[in-house]
């Protein structure tokens, strides 16, 4: 198997790797069968991994993002008790998916991309400018709102129903993390049907 790997500083922004994933996120069967855990179901398929391993890395890299965004806003001292509960356990919901793009990707034969420093997370997302709880929660809403989006975006590509449900899987996980957030923000939900994904 291929070791391409994908380092996230190839693809500079948030919105860009997000946009990597919705245009280029078309996975192999192979890759969303080892995601999903179906180790046995993967073996007996063939295909050229090495795209898969790029655009896992992309996904990868956007769940560093959003353990660090959780991270940065849990030690900002700005949430109160009960948002910062929720929060952690949102950040415990992106080290699941962490974990399981790390397993795929190195069943892959690839190379995870690394985590970047805490600090360097802080700078590229702009936390300095963090001054309130709401200001955290809107930087949490913006994430997951790409997040789900990206996420959305692969699923047409995939060719077999049972492997599309990993990536709605994932999607839902951002998708309720969104509304959560939005929710905490008291602002309305999307007004129309089919918000998310286009």
């Amino acid at each position: 198997m291929t070791t391409i790997q994908t380092p996230c500083s190839m693809i500079s922004s948030p919105a860009s790797r997000r946009g990597f994933m919705r245009s280029g996120g078309a996975l192999s069967a192979v890759a969303v069968a080892l995601l999903a855990g179906q180790d046995v179901m993967a073996q007996g398929m063939k295909a050229d991994t090495s795209k898969d391993v790029a655009i896992l890395n992309v996904a990868l890299g956007l769940e560093h993002e959003a353990i660090n965004a959780y991270q940065l806003g849990a030690g900002s001292g700005l949430l109160q008790k009960p948002v910062l509960d929720v929060a952690v356990q949102f950040q415990g919901h992106h080290k699941t998916h962490r974990d399981a793009l790390i397993a795929t990707i190195q069943k892959l034969g690839g190379r995870p991309v690394a985590e970047m420093k805490l600090d360097d997370y802080a700078k590229a997302l702009n936390a300095g400018a963090l001054k309130s709880q709401a200001d955290v929660l809107d930087l949490a809403a913006r994430l997951e709102l790409g997040a789900t989006n990206a996420y959305l975006g692969v699923i047409p590509a995939l060719g077999d129903r049972e492997l599309a449900k990993v990536a709605a899987r994932l999607a839902a996980d951002e998708t309720m993390h969104y509304t959560v957030l939005t929710s905490a923000l008291g602002r309305p939900l999307p007004p129309g049907a089919l918000s998310f994904g286009a």
